[in-house]
């Protein structure tokens, strides 16, 4: 019997899936409407948040901290104070992720586990009611 993946990162399978990942995210927001308004908050290019968030999802799932060696702590709700978070904003955030990680083939024991982290993240980063 095979041993379980020391970390997500290694289960996710390293490097090229997480930028897999997080290139499929980044794609279905310029693809699908029902993430318009996540789009938006994007600006013009999707280049820089696509990186940043490859760098940081690395680290966070256990592999290498290459946000953290370019920008320091990632303090994650102070970076994202600027822009507005509410409900809405937090579910089309995890309903991308989730379609994400579905066609990005990933275990799905594994992908439950990542909506349940997500899910406790994106709730914490919401700074508006509604």
């Amino acid at each position: 019997m095979a041993e379980a993946p020391a970390t997500a990162f290694d289960w996710l399978g390293g490097e090229a899936r997480v930028r897999e990942l997080v290139d499929r995210f980044y794609d279905l927001m310029d693809l699908e409407p029902a993430y318009a308004r996540l789009r938006a908050a994007h600006g013009s290019s999707l280049d820089s948040a696509r990186d940043k968030l490859f760098w940081f999802l690395c680290g966070w799932l256990g592999g290498p901290d290459h946000y953290i060696s370019r920008f320091g702590h990632p303090r994650l709700r102070a970076r994202h104070l600027p822009f507005r978070i509410g409900i809405v904003e937090r579910d089309e955030w995890l309903a991308c992720m989730a379609q994400a990680m579905r066609e990005t083939g990933l275990d799905p024991a594994l992908q439950a586990r990542l909506e349940e982290s997500f899910a406790g993240t994106a709730d914490w980063m919401r700074n508006v009611g509604g």
